[in-house]
């Protein structure tokens, strides 16, 4: 049997198919491909009073793939809002390994020299899928994936897919859509000639 490998995966993605575990602990791998699908247009981000006040007081730095393990394994952390992730360890060695390719990227969010925030996932043509994200200071995923959203659009990319829709995502402009139309836009963006980090 061959391997579910990191190019396995990516192939997966571009047939609007994204991997899950149960739990943590559980060692199995299953695919979704749900009937309505996340997306944060990247010209409709919205941005609270509150969160522009912390944007514009610079309270956290930002840096790009710098820890990218780190972050990940921040994402798959048990907390008290959320005492089991999705992110088993199969999962982890995946996107380790779509990352060590070139595929998958991290938004770090830091304060006081801490890590304090993050986001990761997916990087194909001008499709950015968002897998998951963690905060231990309060704004700083939304700071992640504000900062996020600045780099998408400076790369040109067309696509920034959340998955699922949470009341988090809701309030920053997400919205879903149908699978068929996100089928759509996914082959679309899948063809922009673009890269996450400036060549």
């Amino acid at each position: 049997m061959q391997r579910f490998d990191a190019n396995i995966l990516l192939d997966c993605y571009r047939r609007g198919v994204f991997p899950m575990a149960e739990t943590r602990e559980d060692n199995g791998i299953f695919l979704v491909d749900p009937d309505t699908r996340g997306i944060i247009p990247l010209d409709g981000l919205h941005i609270s009073k509150s969160l522009r006040k912390v944007l514009k007081r610079e309270e956290f730095d930002i840096s790009y793939d710098k820890c990218f393990s780190q972050t990940l394994e921040e994402c798959a952390r048990a907390t008290k809002d959320r005492p089991d992730t999705w992110i088993n360890g199969g999962i982890a060695f995946l996107y380790n390994e779509l990352h060590a390719i070139g595929h998958a990227h991290s938004v770090e969010v830091w304060k006081e020299g801490k890590l304090a925030g993050g986001l990761y996932g997916v990087s194909i043509g001008g499709a950015f899928f968002g897998e998951s994200m963690f905060s231990r200071a309060t704004n700083a995923s939304k700071v992640a994936l504000f900062y996020l959203v600045q780099r998408l659009n400076e790369r040109d990319y067309t696509l920034l897919d959340t998955q699922f829709i949470t009341d988090h995502l809701k309030t920053m402009g997400a919205m879903e859509i149908i699978r068929a139309e996100y089928h759509d836009r996914l082959n679309e963006a899948i063809r922009v000639n673009t890269s996450f980090h400036p060549t």
